[in-house]
């Protein structure tokens, strides 16, 4: 069985599970449908294509005939690069929302909340969510939809318990492989990974990428981009036959490329240090722009993800691993670090399921005393609000007509929280009336629509958007961009963008006036400062790195409400830190050119 989990390295070893440890594969075939909580009957139909079988249920029917395309495009794509066409018709069930994909019966146990996708390898199954945008849910199809390619040109017979030889091969083979052919040889999120290990002399050898330490989806990404630009695609396919008769991938690599295995790795290490030698001479550290808040060289965790800051910017809550298995979500003193109180411990808390980590973060409401976060009860989307000091939930609502929920935002005044929700397998804005106790939706269509940031004046909300960038027609998903839409009316509107490159995470500034958000525009993820009177873009950060959280979409940005404070995650040496900056100067940055 191999599966898609992005960054999470989830290690699925016959029936033991150990959270970010070791890799992103599951291996060892168990009884189906064991150890699953099904909490909803899935009336599943069949929509047929020309090489697929898709299993669906009606609330998701309007975005499978999105998937059906997406397949046969990739089978078209796979299948000539590979020079192989499948045995059979390819079956892939596909679920609304990841509740609901984690409930499924067609893999052994459940997926974790990491798990993009899995495919089994006995009958060759693809089971997946939609991710919400539309670009990811393809990504990680075509990711699925190599693995598939790869269980059945390793396949050495026929029988039950004959296993295809791809399941012996190493992650970094197979995983890397799936990764460079459904994202292709330039990912800045991967790149990232790989500056950051150059930087600190830790790219792997041969030997060494087959520890699971290196994870294998960026580390093995990176090393079969280096091998396909050097030597052509196709040689990707050759080297996969190759290992499917031998079983062994080094020996596949030195017998198509006809040069010691560690010659080529040597090689990819030197492009790779003299790629990014003048990036690290124009680049800064962290440091330059502010203060290392949370850090594990100050006893903190590796993992500080989805900081939000308070309005006075005097206290932060943030997301972290600070035990072996709870990611849970504490408040800390900013000018200390100090941890205030734990809000949440999801290990010990039966009651939600995910607090939704890898996606999304919470909001504080203007008088700093409460917090709302999305996350999931049963197989529920939950929108919940806590008392910041005590940790009491002050108002939960379940919405069981939703997917999903992600990075709810207050309206000034705190009667509204505004949201991005998966529904039936496309992403959409709602506002919700706390008093009132009714939703509202702002948005309904395919594009993605994400991240919703309410203005201090109440009358638009920020958020991000495919709509100006995709053509659902022909399937061209384009970058993240940033829009304004009016609460009331619903009426969109662009705002000024780097338009080839990703522009996420909006936080308005306290008087209302600018716009700060994440860009990668040189291909690495800095903070930025619109100007919403000028429409000019100020840089605010140049680091090396780049600010991130888990997944390139992941909010890793917050501004103070009342004061002109900001924080930011920032990948160092494999960690996530966290940084506050609050210099009248660094925010106001450096302009940059972009455009409507």
């Amino acid at each position: 069985m191999k599966s898609h989990r992005p960054e999470i390295r989830t290690w699925v070893a016959l029936a033991a599970v150990s959270l970010l440890t070791a890799c992103g594969a599951g291996f060892g075939q168990q009884g189906f449908g064991q150890n699953v909580v099904r909490y909803d009957d899935f009336d599943f139909k069949i929509l047929q294509t020309e090489h697929f079988d898709i299993y669906y249920y009606e609330e998701e029917r309007e975005a499978v005939v999105q998937a059906g395309r997406m397949a046969e495009r990739w089978y078209a794509r796979l299948s000539k690069l590979l020079n192989h066409e499948l045995r059979g018709r390819q079956p892939l069930f596909m679920y609304a929302s990841h509740p609901h994909f984690k409930q499924t019966t067609q893999i052994g146990g459940s997926p974790g909340e990491g798990t993009g996708g899995v495919t089994e390898a006995l009958k060759r199954r693809i089971v997946l969510p939609f991710a919400g945008p539309l670009k990811e849910t393809d990504h990680v199809l075509g990711h699925e939809l190599v693995h598939a390619f790869q269980f059945d040109m390793t396949q050495q017979g026929q029988g039950p318990r004959v296993l295809p030889r791809a399941l012996r091969l190493p992650l970094w083979f197979v995983e890397g492989m799936a990764e460079y052919l459904s994202v292709g040889p330039e990912d800045p999120h991967t790149a990232m990974w790989i500056r950051d290990a150059s930087e600190n002399d830790k790219l792997p050898t041969m030997a060494q990428l087959n520890d699971p330490r290196f994870f294998p989806y960026r580390f093995g990404q990176a090393f079969w981009a280096y091998v396909a630009g050097r030597f052509g695609d196709d040689v990707v396919g050759r080297i996969l036959n190759a290992a499917a008769r031998s079983g062994n991938a080094e020996a596949a690599l030195q017998r198509v490329l006809n040069i010691p295995v560690d010659s080529i790795n040597a090689e990819w290490q030197e492009e790779v240090r003299l790629a990014y030698r003048d990036i690290r001479a124009a680049t800064e550290e962290p440091d330059k722009y502010g203060e290392v808040m949370l850090s594990r060289e100050d006893g903190d965790s590796r993992y500080n993800l989805g900081p939000a800051l308070s309005p006075d910017g005097k206290e932060l809550i943030f997301l972290s691993i600070r035990d072996l298995f709870s990611l849970d979500m504490f408040r800390a003193d900013v000018e200390t670090g100090d941890v205030l109180n734990r809000l949440v411990q999801s290990a010990t808390d039966p009651h939600f399921e995910s607090i939704q980590f890898i996606r999304s973060t919470g909001a504080w409401n203007a008088a700093g005393d409460q917090f709302v976060f999305g996350a999931v009860t049963g197989s529920d989307p939950v929108l919940t609000i806590l008392d910041v000091k005590t940790g009491e939930t002050v108002h939960e609502k379940i919405f069981p007509d939703l997917g999903e929920i992600f990075n709810p935002t207050w309206s000034p005044d705190g009667s509204f929280v505004a949201f991005s929700a998966v529904v039936g397998g496309f992403s959409d804005l709602y506002v919700y009336d706390l008093e009132g106790d009714v939703l509202r939706r702002l948005t309904d269509d395919a594009y993605a629509d994400l991240q919703p940031a309410w203005s201090p004046d109440g009358r638009s909300i920020a958020f991000v958007t495919d709509r100006y960038s995709t053509d659902l027609a022909r399937l061209a998903y384009g970058n993240y961009r940033l829009a304004m839409v009016d609460p009331t009316t619903g009426v969109i509107e662009p705002l000024v963008s780097f338009p080839e490159a990703k522009n996420i995470n909006p936080q308005w500034s306290p008087d209302g006036k600018s716009l700060y958000f994440l860009g990668n525009p040189n291909g690495i993820t800095n903070a930025y400062r619109l100007d919403l009177t000028t429409n000019q873009i100020y840089q605010i950060t140049n680091l090396f790195t780049g600010i991130s959280g888990i997944t390139a979409l992941s909010p890793a940005l917050s501004v103070a409400k009342d004061v002109d404070k900001i924080a930011f995650s920032v990948y160092e040496d494999g960690d996530y830190n966290v940084y506050v900056v609050d210099s009248a100067e660094v925010l106001r940055g450096t302009p940059v050119s972009a455009k409507r």
